[in-house]
């Protein structure tokens, strides 16, 4: 088990470099004219493996229903979901992912990926496989951590603090 100061030292690097990977991809993002915010982006990306209902959305992506509406409009507009009717209650509304938003997802994914390949280039093959090594590490740490909103928050913080007695 690591030392709290070992810990937050990690955390500390983890907190300073990923914003900067995340400003590197979003520049990307931009400079092809993709100008929609990084949330967005992650809206596209979930409803690429799953149809889901505005509720499901704003709960997943820790945001109020009204804020969520408000995203998922500007990506019906822009052509990339769609609303169509539920198959088991007709009364719901699921939101999916169209052939163009796909297509969209997909360019954006490929530049961003090859953009950051272009600057991981000048690793070496030791440093290429040390930094693999660790994100492997990272995502499994963060694995378990799926925030569904401040109810979630509240019960993780509680299970948290049984375990530290």
């Amino acid at each position: 088990m690591s030392k709290p100061s070992e810990a937050k030292a990690v955390a500390q690097e983890i907190v300073r470099v990923i914003p900067q990977v995340m400003r590197t991809i979003a520049a990307e993002r931009h400079g092809a004219g993709y100008t929609m915010p990084p949330a967005h982006f992650r809206l596209l990306g979930i409803l690429a493996s799953h149809s889901c209902n505005l509720s499901e959305l704003a709960l997943r992506q820790a945001v109020s229903l009204p804020t969520m509406s408000n995203s998922i409009s500007v990506l019906v507009e822009r052509g990339w979901v769609k609303r169509v009717p539920s198959p088991d209650d007709r009364r719901q509304v699921l939101l999916e992912l169209t052939p163009d938003g796909r297509a969209v997802l997909i360019d954006m994914k490929n530049r961003s990926e090859a953009r950051v390949a272009e600057l991981l280039g000048a690793l070496s093959p030791d440093e290429l496989a040390h930094l693999s090594a660790g994100l492997a590490v990272l995502e499994q740490a963060f694995a378990s951590v799926m925030y569904h909103g401040p109810k979630a928050l509240a019960q993780d913080k509680i299970k948290r603090a049984g375990k530290e007695r």
